[in-house]
């Protein structure tokens, strides 16, 4: 077993050097730069490329890249541009913000998919079954950006049930239980969009197993052996369906990375994918590396948590 997580560790480093490399690139790659459209055109020409090669703007890809390195292993992120702040300050700002809407997604995904992926296996080829599956092809047709303002207008604007911007209300004193509330009710409208649309895949899986696992030789065995069905379907069908679901679990944490960026821009919530939309249009670089890289270290985190898992699960795929 720690051979096996040994060996995914390894393999994880070098998949974090690879992926800074090419988000350096691709930053490097967009047009203009951190000046570009931010200083008076009146200004003397030599006196903005004095700038930008005091700030090293100028300077090579590589040298650029060897800086932005050495200061990440030293926890600098650098200087963001746009909000003349520290990087790292910014993003444990956002991250925080980040964090528990991605931690209330996934406590609604499971409250949701799980139930529905039972019922919907244990009872196939019903009316049930036919509505719930009915659901998951809506959801995997409507796009996330789309079922977040409609539900943004209907519940935010027209029911007026949720918050429609923001991460707290105004005026509210950290620490108070209004404050907590008051985040709370922030954080409902937003998770419950990623969720809704993020679910249909844990369902249909569930599904899947379920109806696979019934048509097993040791389900039939049992109901020969006279076992009750209730007995049958929670100590053999569920007990085994529900096992792949744990893995599936780290890659749920890929799925939010692409929801939040689009969820957080249109409810106006202050996290880290608003970050990203922002720096990418206001050309702060290090903002948008930053961003980027811990995207892309969270989304091969998931992958090893899934793969420990579902080592842990079935003890059959570990490296020996």
């Amino acid at each position: 077993m720690w051979k096996f997580i040994v060996r995914r560790l390894i393999i994880t480093f070098p998949q974090l050097i690879v992926l800074s490399i090419i988000i350096f690139l691709m930053a490097q790659a967009m047009p203009g730069d951190a000046l570009t459209g931010l200083v008076d055109p009146n200004i003397d020409r030599a006196a903005i490329e004095e700038q930008r090669e005091k700030l090293g703007l100028n300077d090579p890809w590589h040298i650029k890249y060897v800086d932005w390195i050495s200061g990440i292993f030293q926890g600098d992120l650098g200087q963001s541009f746009r909000y003349k702040m520290e990087v790292t300050e910014l993003v444990e700002q956002r991250m925080i913000n980040t964090f528990w809407l991605s931690v209330a997604t996934l406590i609604f995904t499971y409250i949701i998919a799980v139930p529905l992926g039972i019922i919907s296996g244990r009872y196939n080829d019903t009316l049930l079954d036919s509505s719930i599956t009915g659901y998951t092809y809506i959801g995997f047709a409507t796009p996330l950006f789309i079922f977040a303002l409609v539900m943004l207008w209907i519940f935010g604007y027209q029911l007026q049930w949720f918050p429609t911007g923001g991460s707290v209300a105004p005026g509210t004193e950290p620490g108070t239980i209004d404050y907590v509330m008051s985040k709370i009710n922030h954080l409902l409208l937003p998770a419950l969009s990623i969720a809704l649309i993020q679910t249909v895949s844990t369902v249909q899986y569930l599904r899947s197993e379920i109806v696979d696992t019934k048509q097993r030789d040791f389900v039939i065995t049992a109901r020969a052996k006279g076992a009750s069905e209730s007995r049958v379907y929670n100590r053999h069908i569920l007990r085994n369906s529900l096992l792949p679901i744990a893995a599936f679990f780290g890659y749920e944490i890929t799925m939010l990375i692409t929801g939040t960026i689009f969820v957080e821009q249109i409810f106006s919530f202050p996290g880290m994918g608003q970050l990203f939309i922002e720096s990418v249009l206001q050309r702060d670089f290090s903002v948008v590396n930053a961003v980027v890289l811990l995207f892309g270290a969270a989304a091969i985190l998931g992958a090893l948590i899934s793969d420990i898992i579902l080592s842990v699960v079935d003890p059959r795929i570990r490296i020996k």
